[in-house]
């Protein structure tokens, strides 16, 4: 670790690289990378290791990381799926079916880890330097560590840079023979694998080296949408991001400049579009390579300008009112809504080549086995973002995504990068980015301004981590809009006064890191109240 880890702060201005993450040996740890040379690909591998480190419980080894690259040698924005699926077999799903997903202490609720491939992968697609020089920076946090799982991942990682010294071949055959030493795709040596496959039997997992060995990182075309010129690129349906593409759709028919930044007007405009976007999230939104997501039709003009009127500036609506895409219709007639009633870390980098990288680590580590099994790697919950609604777009299945709430986000304009926001917070990450982009496009903030500014999120929707079949009681606090204090008391009288329950809150509400880019320079930030740090070179 840099012997100046501790002056690293919350905001940062370079022309040559800049970083903005969790924990501030993370930072330091990315912020190596670029120094060295590397580039901002190299530079979020390293991040985002060392993150599993800094910001453990947040995120670990075993978790997972969404992941979207603006590449500048193709001028493309592509999406990496850094998450594990369910298992392979299907006697599991049938399992899962009659019991349900089960919740802390029970291993079953862990999918396949898929951090080593997304890192590994992105250093093969996008990267230049080797892993051993990648992930050096995270082995000396670990050595400076006194965790029982800490000398036990070390000691994982450095065989996995044994591997890659190991190996004859090109740079990415090297970092492909490290990579299958962890997943059990290596005929040499798949010792690494054969001790996660031990802790999964020992602990009641489903999962075997099967799903290891099968595990891949796919690379994928963002889905995006155009804002005020501005072409706003999210993961997939297999995260909850596109609800943030169709709540911007929704938002940029209205004047938002004229409302006034956190004004009444502008939050129940932002709250009343989420609650329709995700609705829809709610109602359609799976993996895509098991359910026909009709994306599509969800952002278009046809459909938007349907699900627009519905947003009465007036009144708070008390509905969960999804759409039908399918036969262009505002609402569906058979929308799920009851009334009433610790994870992720964040990472977005740029490099003085123009690539730049938004990710958003997560696990939420199961705190009940905290040892690390014998290689070090302990595990999250994320097929709780399944559930077992039989015929439900993200019901689960044999080796599918979850539909998960990590959702990075880039921003291109004219076709070069914009803007990259990574938000902590499971549901309220894309309320809060939202928020965000409409600070900075409609409002000119910077990414210092956008992140210390008052935050809002709606809770009218189902909670993601709540994989009950009976999805109508999943609502955690249906209609209730969370709202930070700094907000004007006018404000939130006006906000009761067209029917918002307000759960007035004085810390910070999410986690949110933002870079931005202009004119070759990169602004970087990260709310200091949410643990956030940046440094630039």
């Amino acid at each position: 670790m840099n012997r100046d880890v501790e002056a690293i702060g919350w905001q940062a201005e370079s022309r040559v690289g800049a970083i903005a993450a969790g924990g501030a040996g993370a930072v330091d740890a990315g912020l190596q990378i670029l120094a060295a040379g590397g580039n901002a690909a190299d530079s979020a591998a390293a991040t985002i290791f060392a993150l599993q480190v800094t910001d453990h419980i947040a995120c670990c080894i075993g978790g997972e990381v969404p992941l979207l690259i603006y590449d500048a040698r193709s001028q493309q924005v592509k999406s990496l799926s850094g998450m594990g699926r369910a298992p392979l077999s299907q006697a599991a799903i049938d399992w899962y079916m009659a019991n349900g997903i089960p919740g802390p202490g029970d291993m079953k609720m862990a999918p396949v880890p898929s951090v080593v491939d997304l890192c590994i992968t992105t250093l093969q697609q996008y990267g230049t330097l080797s892993l051993a020089q990648v992930i050096e920076p995270t082995l000396a946090i670990l050595d400076a560590g006194a965790r029982e799982w800490e000398p036990k991942l070390a000691h994982t990682l450095r065989r996995m840079v044994e591997e890659e010294h190991l190996t004859r071949g090109s740079r990415e055959e090297k970092l492909q023979a490290a990579c299958d030493r962890f997943y059990g795709r290596n005929a040499r040596c798949s010792d690494i694998a054969a001790e996660l496959e031990a802790d999964f039997i020992r602990h009641g997992s489903f999962l075997r080296m099967a799903d290891l060995q099968a595990h891949r990182t796919r690379i994928e075309a963002p889905a995006t949408v155009d804002y005020r010129g501005y072409t706003v690129c999210k993961c997939g349906t297999w995260t909850q991001g596109p609800a943030l593409l169709q709540a911007l759709r929704l938002v940029e028919g209205f004047d938002v400049q004229s409302l006034g930044h956190m004004s009444a007007d502008y939050i129940h405009l932002a709250v009343e579009a989420l609650k329709l976007a995700f609705a829809d999230r709610d109602a359609w939104y799976g993996d895509p390579e098991f359910v026909d997501v009709p994306l599509r039709q969800l952002l278009s003009d046809e459909y938007t300008d349907l699900r627009r009127p519905l947003i009465d500036m007036q009144t708070a609506s008390d509905e969960a009112r999804p759409g039908d895409p399918l036969a262009m219709q505002a609402i569906k007639a058979d929308g799920v809504y009851r009334p009433g009633g610790p994870g992720t870390t964040t990472c977005v980098v740029a490099d003085r080549w123009g690539n730049v990288v938004s990710a958003t680590p997560s696990a939420n580590v199961d705190t009940t086995r905290m040892d690390g099994g014998q290689a070090g790697v302990t595990y999250g919950n994320r097929l709780r973002s399944l559930n077992t609604t039989p015929g439900h777009p993200n019901c689960i299945q044999a080796g599918k995504r979850p539909r998960i709430t990590l959702t990075p986000t880039l921003v291109l304009k004219n076709g070069k990068p914009a803007f990259a926001i990574s938000v902590a917070g499971g549901d309220r990450q894309d309320q809060t980015a939202l928020h965000m982009l409409m600070g900075a496009i409609d409002f000119g903030l910077s990414p210092a301004q956008a992140v210390r500014a008052p935050r809002f999120s709606t809770f009218h929707h189902q909670n993601s981590f709540d994989p009950n079949p009976q999805r109508d009681t999943t609502f955690t606090d249906a209609g209730a809009l969370e709202i930070n204090d700094t907000t004007t008391e006018s404000t939130r009288a006006e906000l009761q006064r067209r029917g918002h329950p307000l759960l007035v809150m004085e810390r910070h509400i999410s986690n949110p890191v933002m870079l931005s880019i202009d004119g070759g320079s990169i602004l970087a930030a990260g709310d200091p109240d949410a643990g956030r740090h940046a440094a630039g070179l």
